[in-house]
């Protein structure tokens, strides 16, 4: 079921940082106590193929939301102990030294199973089950808003890296549409005319486009 609407999960889980510092992220409460945006992508594994070649794209983007008034929020199912080998592990051998944003360690996927963005598929009955998949979490993005409600969320088979540059956009779009109430339509980037939701303004819209 979609979480798009609905306040962000009010979940406190281990994370850590590029100093090796294990701390307690509440993603909500960080929306709500610093009146800020949230880009909070999800990626299967540490130490793998696709996955750090993201969360460098996001750590080259980095200043661009904060731009925005969003931070971002990498997370895993990972432990913090791994998560700080990898942040310690050099680029050009397939780490993320230099990596800066936060990496939510949700080992006991409290998290991710109330998300529903674990790679997870029970066979058999209810006393007599197997466990299909790795238990980890698909490629999962959530944008939050100030006021901690999911405003956009994605979720990409693993093998399908995401295109940072999109969630900018729809940044972009959700904050123009909170500052002016205008609706923006296919492939609007900021600078781009926006609409009202009028008959008229998407007539007038589309006769020019």
């Amino acid at each position: 079921m979609s979480k798009v609407g609905k306040k962000f999960p009010d979940i406190s889980v281990n994370a850590m940082n590029e100093m090796g510092d294990t701390f307690k992220i509440n993603v909500l409460q960080e929306a709500l106590e610093n009146k800020k945006k949230i880009i909070l992508f999800w990626y299967p594994k540490d130490f793998t193929f696709v996955c750090p070649t993201e969360i460098h794209a996001f750590q080259s983007k980095l200043s661009e939301f904060e731009k925005r008034n969003t931070m971002v929020i990498g997370a895993s199912c990972d432990t913090p102990e791994v998560h700080f080998a990898w942040l310690s592990t050099p680029k050009d051998n397939g780490g993320i030294e230099g990596v800066t944003f936060p990496l939510i360690a949700d080992s006991t996927r409290h998290l991710s199973e109330t998300l529903d963005i674990l790679d997870t598929e029970y066979i058999g009955t209810e006393e007599n089950y197997s466990i299909e998949g790795d238990n980890v979490s698909y490629r999962a993005t959530f944008l939050i808003d100030e006021e901690g409600t999911i405003f956009h969320e994605s979720v990409n088979v693993m093998p399908l890296g995401r295109n940072v540059d999109e969630y900018l956009r729809l940044i972009d779009g959700y904050a123009h549409n909170q500052k002016h109430g205008e609706v923006c339509p296919a492939n609007w980037e900021e600078g781009k005319e926006a609409m009202s939701e009028s008959r008229e303004s998407v007539a007038n819209y589309l006769s020019k486009h």
